[in-house]
C-alpha cells in the first residue's frame, strides 16, 4: 500500500505525546510555490495520521505544531525563496494532536521545492529545541514579530558554537546523519566522513591560532622589560634598547599574520570553513537525496498512478549529482587557500627565524654584562618559551593543514 491508498490503516494512536518512528525513517514531500503539497511517500502519510486525499493540495501547514517559532519559518522561507537550500530543526504536529520532530532539508526545483526529512536525535537537537523555546515564548509573551524573531535565532547561533546560519545547517545535517547511522547499523559514507574530519581539523586550526595570538599577547610586555632593563644601564643598555624594538616590530608583523589569516570574509581561514561546511552541507543533502530515491519501490508498487513519484525519483537523483558536482567546485576552493595556507605559513616561519636571531643576541649581551645580566637572563628564557611554543603552534598548523589537503585530494578524485 502506499500514500495513494486511502484504505492504507495508519499507525495506532491513543493519547498525547510524541508519535514514535525509527531513526531509519526517512521522508519527503514536494509543494509548488506557495507551500502547497504536490506529492510525497507513504511514511509522510503515516507519520502525520493524514489520508493521502487530506494531504494532497493543502498547505504543508498543516502539520505545523504551533510550539513552532514563526521565526524559524520566516527564515526558511526566506531562504528558499531566494533561491537557496535550508536545513531547520522543525517539530510538528499530527492529525490527533500529538507531535514528532524532523531536521527537514528543503531545496527550490522548477514549479516549487522539495523537502526530505529525518528523525533528529543529537546534542544540538536539544539545545536548540531550548532556544526554540525561548523564541516562541518572546513572540507569544512580547509580541515579537517573525522577521525580529529569525534575526534573534540568527544573532544567537554563536552561543551554539556557529558562526552563522550556514554553519549551523551544515554541522546539524552532518551530525544527525552521524546519529542515525549509528542509531541504524549504517555505515557512515566515506564522504561525509571526509568532510567531518575536514570540518573538525579546521576548527582546530582556529584554536591553533587563538593559541598563537595568546603567546604573542603574553610575550609582548617582552620588549617593553628590555627597553625598561636598558634604561637601568645607561650606556651599556644601547644594545638592549635597539635589540627591543626589532623584538617588538617582529612581535607586531607575527600579530597581524595571524589577524589576517582569521579574521575577514576574505581571509584564508574563513574561505577555507565556509567552502568546507559548503561541501559538507551539499555532499550530506546528496547522500539524503540518493537514498529517499532509492525507497520509492513500496511507494509506486500499488499506486494507481505512478507518473508522480517516478518524476520525484528522478528529480531526486538528478539533484543528488548537482549536489556532488557543487560539492566537487567546493573542494577546489578549499584546495586552492590549503596551498596559499602552506605558502603563509613559510611567512610566518620567516619571524620566527627572526625572534631566534634576537635571542641568540639577548644571550650574547646577557654574557657580556656579567652580574647585571641577570635580568636579561629572564628575558631570553621568556623568548625561549614564547618562540617554543609558537613553533610547536605552526608545526600543528601546517600537520592540520597536510590533513585537509589529503582529504580534498580523495574526495575530488570521486566528485
Amino acid at each position: 500500500m502506499t500514500q495513494h491508498d486511502s484504505q492504507l490503516v495508519t499507525q495506532s494512536r491513543s493519547g498525547m505525546g510524541e508519535v514514535p518512528f525509527e531513526a531509519s525513517c526517512m521522508f519527503y514531500s514536494r509543494t509548488d510555490e506557495r507551500g502547497i503539497i504536490i506529492e510525497g511517500n507513504s511514511i509522510f502519510r503515516r507519520i502525520s495520521g493524514y489520508g493521502w486525499e487530506e494531504l494532497k493540495g493543502a498547505p504543508h501547514k498543516l502539520v505545523r505544531h504551533p510550539d513552532m517559532p514563526k521565526g524559524v519559518f520566516h527564515l526558511y522561507w526566506e531562504r528558499l525563496k531566494s533561491g537557496k537550500e535550508v536545513a531547520a530543526y522543525v517539530k510538528n504536529k499530527s492529525k490527533d494532536g500529538r507531535y514528532y520532530w524532523v531536521l527537514a532539508v528543503a531545496w527550490p526545483i522548477p514549479g516549487g521545492y522539495l523537502s526530505v526529512r529525518i528523525k533528529p536525535h543529537t546534542e544540538l537537537f536539544a539545545k536548540v529545541r531550548d532556544l526554540y523555546a525561548d523564541l516562541r515564548h518572546a513572540e507569544l509573551e512580547e509580541g515579537v514579530s517573525a522577521s525580529r524573531s529569525a534575526e534573534t535565532l540568527l544573532a544567537r547561533l554563536p552561543e551554539l558554537g556557529y558562526e552563522d546560519y550556514d554553519a549551523y545547517m551544515s554541522a546539524a545535517l552532518s551530525l544527525e546523519l552521524e546519529e542515525r547511522a549509528k542509531r541504524s547499523g549504517l555505515t557512515l559514507d566515506p564522504q561525509q566522513q571526509r568532510f567531518l574530519t575536514m570540518v573538525r581539523t579546521i576548527a582546530q586550526i582556529r584554536e591553533e591560532t587563538d593559541r598563537m595570538t595568546e603567546i604573542i599577547k603574553m610575550i609582548r610586555t617582552v620588549p617593553m622589560n628590555m627597553r625598561i632593563l636598558a634604561s637601568r644601564l645607561e650606556n651599556a643598555g644601547g644594545p638592549i634598547s635597539a635589540i627591543s624594538v626589532n623584538y617588538g616590530s617582529m612581535l607586531d608583523e607575527m600579530a597581524s599574520w595571524v589577524t589576517s589569516f582569521v579574521e575577514g570574509k576574505d581571509s584564508t581561514y574563513v574561505r577555507m570553513r565556509e567552502t568546507i561546511e559548503r561541501g559538507q552541507f551539499l555532499v550530506c543533502a546528496a547522500i539524503m537525496q540518493r537514498e529517499m530515491s532509492s525507497l520509492f519501490e513500496e511507494d509506486m508498487r500499488n499506486a494507481p498512478d505512478v507518473t508522480a513519484l517516478i518524476e520525484d525519483r528522478d528529480t531526486l537523483k538528478a539533484e543528488a549529482k548537482m549536489f556532488h558536482k557543487s560539492a566537487g567546485e567546493a573542494l577546489k576552493v578549499v584546495e586552492s587557500e590549503a596551498t596559499r595556507l602552506g605558502r603563509s605559513v613559510l611567512d610566518m616561519k620567516r619571524y620566527v627565524t627572526g625572534l631566534s636571531s634576537t635571542r641568540m643576541m639577548c644571550k650574547i649581551e646577557s654574557a657580556a654584562l656579567n652580574g647585571s645580566g641577570d635580568s636579561l637572563s629572564g628575558i631570553v628564557d621568556q623568548l625561549d618559551a614564547g618562540q617554543d611554543e609558537i613553533e610547536a603552534r605552526l608545526a600543528r598548523i601546517v600537520e592540520l593543514n597536510t590533513i585537509i589537503q589529503s582529504n580534498t585530494a580523495m574526495l575530488r578524485a570521486v566528485t
